[in-house]
């Protein structure tokens, strides 16, 4: 069982910046490929970033493209979301995920472990 911790949301102004982390205390975490995910109130849980176990591929949804990085430290047990440029619409609860899988997944249903959520608010 992998155990993923967020953190790093809170409150910041459109245009400003924010990194979000996921931690593990999994010996194996390096071998999953891990994803973050956000939900709005109201809306379906959307993939956001995507990076695979090795760290060598990445993919992105077409609405942070350019504004958001993902990266990994496996020795750390860590996955990070740098998030740039914020606007309004990307306030949500923020969740990573990761899968052992071939390939990168965008799809919830395909990630075998989640945390718990760290909220990310963007004032206008």
């Amino acid at each position: 069982q992998v155990q993923l911790v967020e953190s790093g949301g809170g409150l910041v102004q459109a245009g400003g910046s924010l990194r979000l982390s996921c931690a593990a205390s999994e010996r194996t975490f390096s071998m999953y490929n891990v994803d973050w995910f956000r939900q709005a109130p109201g809306k379906e849980r959307e993939f956001v970033a995507a990076i695979m176990w090795s760290g060598g591929s990445t993919s992105y949804a077409d609405s942070v493209k350019g504004r958001f990085t993902i990266s990994r430290d496996n020795a750390k047990k860590t996955v990070y979301l740098q998030m740039n440029s914020l606007k309004p619409e990307d306030t949500a609860v923020y969740y990573c995920a990761a899968g052992r899988t071939a390939v990168l997944k965008t799809d919830p249903s395909g990630m075998a472990y989640w945390g718990k959520g760290t909220l990310v608010t963007v004032s206008s």
